[in-house]
């Protein structure tokens, strides 16, 4: 063995001492198991977290609490990923066992999810606030028993008429026409991760809110 693996050995060793930093972010995209809802305008939560992941070079697998879960460090901190596979309306099971595990309060739980509100591409971030008919996040709400969590909605625009079927029009598929404003919403919804966990709400929402663009240079999303 030569010196410099002697001193590669070292540095090794005194790495594996090292602690690792704790765990003090969750980062959950809401959407359903299954090939059959991949593309669907209600999984478009777990297609944020899919890009977050190939982003940062990460993966999103490990079976945990009700979920498939990843580490990641996002804006400094060390965040869990997780991708609730108990379908939409109990993504709060999920949520909450992730939470109580590592003693995550909801002012760290930053939750993804689609939004029929809001025209397809439209990015919205909030720090807090109701579920707004979207039953992943009611679910999350009565589990945690606290509306204080942040979210980053992503819009997938309204039913064509009143008397489509919701069900229907959030499971159905991104329409071609619209799918560069749907991936240039998920891009910058992945920017707005670590944007948000680095600095804040207001200045992820300052950045990402609404559908156009902005450029982007700082050092967090790199």
């Amino acid at each position: 063995m030569s010196i410099f693996d002697i001193f590669a050995k070292l540095e090794q060793e005194k790495k594996d001492r090292t602690p690792a930093q704790p765990i003090d972010w969750l980062v959950v995209g809401l959407g359903n198991p299954g090939k059959k809802y991949e593309n669907t305008r209600h999984n478009t939560g777990f297609r944020v977290m899919d890009a977050l992941c190939a982003k940062h070079s990460v993966r999103c697998d490990r079976a945990r609490f009700k979920a498939l879960t990843g580490e990641a460090m996002l804006g400094g901190h060390r965040a869990l990923l997780v991708k609730p596979q108990t379908y939409m309306n109990l993504s709060g099971e999920a949520v909450r066992a992730a939470a109580d595990f590592y003693k995550i309060p909801p002012e760290h739980i930053l939750v993804i999810f689609d939004d029929i509100s809001l025209p397809v591409g439209t990015l919205r971030i909030r720090p807090k606030g109701s579920a707004g008919g979207q039953n992943g996040v009611k679910n999350i709400i009565a589990e945690l028993g606290s509306e204080a969590f942040p979210r980053i909605k992503v819009g997938i625009g309204a039913k064509p008429h009143p008397d489509y079927d919701l069900a229907d029009w959030v499971l159905s598929g991104i329409r071609e026409e619209e799918k560069p404003a749907m991936d240039d919403a998920v891009s910058r919804a992945v920017c707005a991760v670590s944007e948000l966990i680095a600095n804040g709400v207001p200045a992820a929402t300052q950045k990402y809110n609404g559908k156009t663009a902005q450029p982007q240079n700082d050092k967090n999303n790199r």
